[in-house]
């Protein structure tokens, strides 16, 4: 894999990890709510103007014009598995930003995945 390909799947796969950070930054940040026809419109507002809602949907816009450039130069049984990396960049954000349970069962886990992103990447 060239030095360009992999930066683009890289910008890919962290602008889309960054939409799920966002995203979970924005409905924190509204709170815990039930859909139903009464709160549509109020929790749809919250959400349609949440900067952080905003932001995370902006990133999802953007990873997938820069997923569709990888694609263009990467066959997608290589550029797909390294989706992958998302999990481990969120696992050790959503840690750190947000105090989610990092357990052994889940660094092990992590670990596997860093392995398995390697072995595809060097095929």
């Amino acid at each position: 894999m060239k030095a360009l390909e992999f930066v683009l799947i890289l910008i890919g796969v962290l602008l889309n990890a960054g939409a799920q950070l966002a995203l979970k930054a924005g409905v924190r940040n509204i709170g815990h709510f039930e859909f139903s026809a009464a709160n549509a419109l109020p929790i749809g507002w919250q959400l349609a103007t949440n900067p952080y809602i905003i932001t995370g949907l902006s990133c999802y816009v953007i990873s997938v014009v820069v997923w569709i450039m990888a694609l263009s130069r990467v066959e997608v049984s290589v550029a797909y598995p390294m989706l992958s990396i998302g999990y481990v960049v969120n696992a050790i954000l959503a840690w750190q930003l947000f105090g989610e349970a990092l357990s052994t069962q889940r660094v092990a886990g992590i670990g596997i995945i860093i392995v398995g992103v390697y072995l595809i990447a060097r095929s």
